[in-house]
């Protein structure tokens, strides 16, 4: 199976503590923090990264090669230009050979069993499937929604400060639904997924409750270094 890595944003609140480097190499224990993606991608049998990168994206390149160190394939596909995020797996998918591809963000960590989304995409005929997370606090964020495992609710607002589902951030999806994004700078969150769900493509997932950071903020990315050294993280 193939991923698509996005490793492409600039991580500019990471920046006060890591400036010299795309926010996804950022330093963990002497290893970049995507190194702990791709391993726990391979650990599912996920081997094949397509790493699609932008600010500073040689480095990536540089450190991974054709991944045989890493016991992966590697292969790059560089944006010239900020694309979003349906606009990176756009440009990406001249790699992809698969009839579908794992996607997911390169500066997060979110322990999944990968072959549920497979499982749940071949038993309901699904487009694309996705994987949802709780948080105590959904006002912070934009809510999404499944009801018998189908996405009815996508970055929806919600001003009470009560539990609920947001998006986690991976994604399996078919290429004939990627064809589809247009080239250029599109958000799959704000543009690509409410157009699928208006036009009543099949997109749905499960709630997920393993191990998730993001480390996007300082804070964050401290806690995953304890984390790490802590061996929350299985690695």
């Amino acid at each position: 199976m193939q991923a698509i890595l996005l490793a492409g944003g600039l991580g500019t609140r990471l920046q006060s503590v890591v400036n010299d480097r795309p926010k996804p190499m950022a330093l963990i224990e002497g290893r970049p923090f995507m190194e702990y993606v791709v391993h726990e991608l391979s650990r599912h049998g996920i081997r094949d990264i397509i790493f699609a990168v932008g600010y500073k994206g040689s480095m990536v390149e540089e450190y991974f090669g054709d991944g045989s160190c890493f016991g992966i394939r590697a292969s790059y596909a560089y944006e010239e230009a900020l694309l979003g995020t349906a606009g990176a797996i756009r440009n990406a998918a001249g790699f992809v050979t698969d009839d579908r591809v794992f996607v997911l963000n390169a500066d997060t960590f979110y322990q999944i069993d990968y072959n549920r989304l497979l499982s749940l995409m071949d038993e309901n005929n699904l487009d694309m499937t996705l994987v949802l997370r709780e948080v105590l606090d959904v006002s912070r964020y934009g809510q999404a929604v499944l009801e018998n495992s189908m996405l009815t609710g996508f970055n929806e607002k919600n001003q009470k400060a009560e539990p609920g589902t947001i998006n986690g951030g991976i994604y399996l999806i078919k290429k004939a639904l990627i064809d589809e994004i247009p080239e250029g700078k599109v958000s799959l969150e704000n543009e690509m997924i409410p157009k699928w769900m208006e036009e009543k493509k099949r997109l749905g997932g499960f709630v997920n409750d393993g191990y998730f950071i993001d480390i996007g903020i300082p804070d964050d990315y401290f806690r995953f270094m304890d984390d790490v050294k802590n061996s929350v993280v299985i690695w």
